[in-house]
């Protein structure tokens, strides 16, 4: 019997070698080469129209390409078509991504039924038994009888039954349980995955058919699989959210028809996922003043929110500190800390720091770093913020505010949600005075600190701890 030849394959990036490594030289991922079994390639034709094997492909002009820019259908749920860009474009592959337990089957699930009503639908469910998938569909769905369900793994056999119904939206959930005879590898391997990713975009794109792919995260959050499957698909969804708490955030990585700047928000009901129109101050706090607490008007595409951030500076037990954030980037915010020490006056380098976004929704927007700097402060100069005072801001190396985009939107939306006082980098502040509250602008974090109220002496260099010690 010849000897089966196997290859290595790295799981984070797809690149394969003949032998383990412990290092991949690509993605400088560690020990996440594992081995599989080479298929024999497929015996193709010679590539000539007239020699029996498959026809030599054609060249199209693109003034001859029917685009697709208008035949977008809704999902019927006004938050998943707003981070789509309006809705599912036929013959696009869209992989979604979650933790265990957020929502993703719930979601999903409540968009195959908004389809239903006016086209044909299909759910390949791979993780779930029919019978478990109505169940949840009689709890959330209106019209449960009209969404058709496929329990199959094979992919040859899935692929045959979509493209004999052709619907106009299929649901795969989800794709780490799909298996191809053509390779010996076990479901959910580098391999399996990317077969199958590459048989429904080919699927997709000769049928017009829609697909939806549900993938698994890793305990980083990343999504499962090799990276090649992100650059496969035409959208990347990441649906987000603290399993205790009942909002989920919607946000789109990569989006070839649309903006990936949008945010939805839902809330988890009995009844499924409810679409939160109006999230503004969904994630702000009571209104109530505490040391630690500040508000940051927050841009996520065409929407504003208004986020409480938390933080909190005690005395280390610790040889090294601890410097931990919830929500926002944790070298980011080292670098504030380190901007406080030098042109603050405030070192917090003996104290265990907390940084946590409330809500549990995250941001990334360099204009938060202003609130997170005020938060700091006020928590380890143990004094809140005046109430009712939203900031925003990016901050330089040197101390000193840039301006932010859309400060315009930022300063509306915080007057119509109840706000008196913004605090805004000096440049921001002038253009938009009279909107009805008081804006105050500031040239560096010291300034800023000092009309928030927690500026403090000069010199300060370590946090209240509630014993009062250092």
């Amino acid at each position: 019997m010849a000897r089966r030849q196997t290859v290595f394959v790295c799981s984070q990036c797809g690149r394969r070698e003949p032998k383990w490594l412990g290092h991949c030289p690509d993605c400088g991922a560690w020990d996440s080469f594992t081995e599989e079994i080479v298929a024999a390639p497929a015996r193709r034709g010679s590539g000539k129209a007239d020699g029996g094997g498959r026809a030599a492909a054609a060249p199209v002009r693109l003034a001859d390409v029917t685009s697709s820019a208008v035949a977008r259908f809704p999902s019927g749920i006004a938050e998943l078509d707003l981070v789509l860009g309006g809705g599912f474009v036929p013959g696009s592959l869209v992989l979604l991504g979650g933790e265990p337990g957020i929502g993703k089957s719930t979601l999903l699930l409540q968009v195959l039924d908004a389809v239903a009503g006016e086209r044909q639908v299909l759910l390949v469910c791979g993780e779930e038994s029919p019978a478990q998938v109505k169940m949840r569909a009689e709890r959330v769905c209106k019209r449960p009888e009209t969404i058709a369900v496929l329990a199959e793994t094979e992919l040859e056999s899935l692929l045959a039954a979509v493209d004999a119904q052709r619907p106009a939206l299929v649901v795969v959930d989800s794709v780490q349980t799909l298996y191809s005879d053509a390779l010996t590898s076990a479901p959910g391997s580098v391999s399996q995955v990317r077969e199958a990713a590459g048989r429904f975009q080919r699927l997709a794109k000769d049928t017009g058919v829609a697909v939806v792919l549900v993938g698994h995260v890793t305990k980083e959050g990343a999504l499962a699989g090799p990276r090649v499957l992100e650059h496969v698909v035409d959208t990347v969804l990441q649906f987000e959210g603290d399993r205790q708490r009942f909002y989920r955030t919607l946000r789109a990585s990569k989006n070839r028809f649309g903006s990936t700047e949008e945010l939805g928000v839902f809330e988890m009901t009995e009844a499924g996922l409810l679409a939160v129109t109006d999230p503004a101050q969904l994630f702000a706090g009571d209104g109530r003043s505490a040391a630690g607490a500040a508000t940051h008007v927050a841009v996520e595409g065409s929407r504003c929110l208004l986020v409480e951030v938390q933080a909190l500076a005690s005395r280390s037990e610790l040889a090294v500190p601890r410097r931990i954030a919830t929500g926002f980037d944790r070298n980011r915010l080292a670098m504030i800390l380190a901007v406080l020490a030098r042109h603050a006056g405030l070192s917090l380098s003996s104290a265990d720091i907390f940084a946590n976004i409330a809500g549990g929704i995250r941001i990334d927007e360099p204009a938060a770093d202003l609130a997170v700097a005020a938060a700091l402060a006020s928590a380890g100069r143990d004094t809140p913020l005046p109430p009712r005072v939203a900031l925003f801001g990016e901050i330089s190396l040197t101390g000193e505010l840039r301006s932010c985009s859309q400060a315009g939107r930022r300063v509306a939306e915080a007057a119509r949600c109840g706000y008196t006082r913004l605090i805004v980098p000096a440049a921001d502040a002038a253009a938009h005075r009279g909107t009805g509250v008081q804006v105050d602008g500031a040239a560096d974090v010291r300034e800023a600190l000092r009309l928030a109220a927690v500026a403090g002496p000069a010199g300060t260099t370590s946090a209240k701890s509630d014993d009062g010690g250092v």
